[in-house]
């Protein structure tokens, strides 16, 4: 964020992910730009800890911030999950905000197991959820709408190769941000881009309205 003029000023933040040029385009001071059209995160169809059915249009008009773990993790993944509980401690009113982490292990951490893990962080149920479903849903959104690697145990069930990332998203599911999750540093850069990033999309909101 940046001050003029006694006002906020905010830098755009990048959209990662492959991208390509549109057919369409549009016009500025009369110099044709064609539109880009960029990466955006796919549908999915994976139940949370209280066996609701969440899909992108569950999340629609949300910004969000998503990322992979598991239960039964030695330290990451505790370490990452309670740094994400005091990062959502402080939206627990901003309904613009969502959380959003996905089990790479599916065949262990069922409904019930997300429950209890979710009770054990204090965490608000409408405001973060722990998605469970199919293996290949999970991989799938992980390589090819996160962009981020992601292997199963099969010979081993704590030996899960995933990122410790944080991927922030937009409310059109780009993504606009990638964060460690174990850093305190990366996890107060995180706080101040979702800042910007909901600043960006309240200003496009009223945008549209005029």
């Amino acid at each position: 964020m940046l001050q003029a003029k006694g006002k906020n000023r905010y830098n755009p933040l990048p959209i990662y992910g492959p991208k390509q040029v549109a057919k369409t385009f549009h016009k500025v001071k009369g110099k044709v730009i064609y539109d880009t059209i960029y990466h955006q995160v796919q549908d999915f169809k994976l139940y949370d800890q209280d066996g609701k059915l969440v899909t992108q249009q569950s999340l629609k008009g949300k910004v969000v911030v998503m990322n992979f773990f598991f239960t039964h993790c030695p330290t990451l993944c505790n370490e990452i999950s309670k740094n994400v509980a005091e990062l959502a401690s402080n939206y627990t009113k901003n309904n613009m905000l969502k959380f959003v982490s996905i089990t790479v292990a599916p065949e262990t951490d069922k409904v019930s197991v997300l429950k209890n893990y979710a009770k054990a962080l204090k965490a608000n149920d409408n405001q973060w959820k722990f998605l469970t479903g199919d293996t290949t849903t999970i991989y799938g959104l992980s390589r090819n709408g996160l962009l981020l690697s992601a292997v199963n145990g099969k010979n081993n069930p704590d030996n899960y190769v995933y990122s410790e990332k944080l991927v922030l998203l937009d409310q059109e599911r780009r993504i606009r941000g990638y964060y460690n999750g174990t850093s305190i540093n990366e996890m107060s850069k995180l706080n101040d881009e979702i800042k910007v990033l909901i600043a960006e999309e309240l200003r496009n909101i009223k945008d549209n309205l005029y």
